[in-house]
């Protein structure tokens, strides 16, 4: 199921937009989170802000404006975000970034293999303090990118969940 569900993401050229958005419309995902989203927010908070989206035809809450950002939450508090293409991290990376790319963008970024057997994506993770980028790829690609809480980021990493 996690690789049915971040096998989408194609390779684009770094900083590129989506078909039918506009180039500057290219948006970056810190360690905290996007512009006005942030990594701890409450789903009601973001309700009641009109950003959090259960309307749409989805597997779970969306993000209003943020069609390749997928919100995961635990015990109502925003914990992760999985992220496409044309989201990228404050150094340029973005899905569709080669891998060498992260290791000279994050030298300090530590390998995660994915288990033998499954048809997950191996991983990069570069941790900051209590926060942390993993860059899922294929050898060559970044293929998706999930920032938040490290902690979260490496338990999802170990158990092979998805955002459905």
């Amino acid at each position: 199921m996690t690789a049915a569900s971040i096998a989408g993401s194609g390779v684009r050229p770094q900083w590129s937009a989506s078909p039918g958005q506009a180039a500057g419309s290219v948006e970056i995902v810190g360690l905290n989170g996007l512009r006005n989203v942030e990594f701890g927010d409450t789903q009601d908070e973001l309700t009641r802000r009109g950003i959090l989206r259960t309307d749409v035809d989805a597997c779970g809450p969306t993000l209003a404006g943020h069609d390749t950002v997928s919100p995961i939450f635990v015990d109502d508090r925003l914990v992760l975000l999985w992220l496409g293409d044309p989201i990228h991290t404050p150094e340029g990376v973005t899905a569709g970034s080669p891998v060498a790319e992260v290791w000279s963008r994050y030298p300090s970024v530590r390998e995660l293999d994915a288990p033998q057997g499954t048809h997950r994506f191996d991983g990069l993770l570069a941790r900051h303090g209590d926060r942390a980028y993993l860059f899922l790829h294929d050898g060559r690609t970044v293929r998706k990118i999930i920032a938040g809480y490290a902690d979260w980021v490496q338990r999802l990493f170990a158990e092979g969940h998805g955002p459905c």
